[in-house]
């Protein structure tokens, strides 16, 4: 693993680069005392996977840092190391994954590298669900097959709906731009509903789904998604999003629309 420390000032840069070698086990740790030489070493090639920078230096600022960081290595993870609280607002804006209040501890960069993007923990109990873009399930790391198109669609806009209970009618609504709450609908539904769970039993996860009472909902806790970790305020999942939700839904650019909204605030 690479990582940048980043730092105007020498003795912190050096308790920094310590720190963060204690912490990260054996990383190769690469220090700048000016953003402009990090970005100069990037730009030949060694690309880091983490970038820990003060955020008030001479020069090229941490903020400006990282959006050029960004613009040519998306992945990289920043985290600002600062002395100063009132740049929480704009470290979010400018998608930081992490910002520590100096000096940094040992404990602190070692739960900070445990979300280096690609290495998030696998969670093997519940159902891995993608958003951004195009719309993927995946169990175990491997993607699910579905037997009808509609019933893939039918898990998406439940996953959409974040846990709240849809009717028949609101579900035809979206997937087929018909309203109205008719038996005939109903028993579409129905077989869509009984397909998906199906599909879903066969990994024993049927219990994603549930209908009471006429309505279906997803068992939010059930699923690990990317669109409710952003909406929880992980780093990590608002900078996989790139503009695109659910791509292949027409339904869903209501959604992207406010997400995109959301980024931009």
């Amino acid at each position: 693993m690479l990582i940048f420390a980043i730092d105007d000032e020498e003795n912190v840069l050096e308790y920094n680069k310590e720190i963060i070698e204690k912490a990260s086990d054996g990383a190769d740790v690469m220090t700048f005392k000016r953003g402009g030489a990090a970005l100069e070493a990037i730009r030949r090639g060694y690309l880091p996977e983490v970038v820990f920078t003060d955020i008030e230096m001479p020069g090229v600022s941490g903020l400006e840092l990282a959006v050029r960081i960004k613009e040519i290595s998306p992945k990289t993870r920043i985290i600002f190391t600062t002395g100063y609280e009132k740049y929480a607002y704009e470290a979010f804006k400018v998608r930081a994954h992490g910002y520590l209040l100096k000096p940094i501890r040992e404990e602190d960069i070692v739960k900070e590298l445990e979300y280096v993007p690609g290495r998030r923990r696998q969670v093997m109990d519940k159902l891995e669900v993608r958003c951004f873009g195009h719309f993927d399930v995946l169990w175990q790391g491997k993607p699910i097959i579905f037997g009808r198109k509609k019933s893939k669609e039918l898990l998406a806009y439940l996953i959409d709906r974040d846990g709240a209970a849809c009717t028949s009618g609101e579900i035809a609504l979206a997937l087929w731009q018909e309203g109205g709450d008719t038996r005939a609908e109903q028993n579409r539904i129905r077989v869509l509903i009984n397909d998906l769970k199906k599909t879903l039993k066969g990994i024993g996860m049927e219990d994603v789904i549930v209908r009471e009472h006429g309505e279906t909902a997803v068992r939010r806790e059930l699923v690990d998604c990317d669109y409710y970790r952003m909406l929880e305020g992980d780093m990590d999942a608002l900078s996989e999003y790139h503009g695109q939700y659910m791509v292949e839904y027409t339904w869903a650019e209501i959604r992207n629309a406010d997400l995109l909204q959301f980024v931009k605030n």
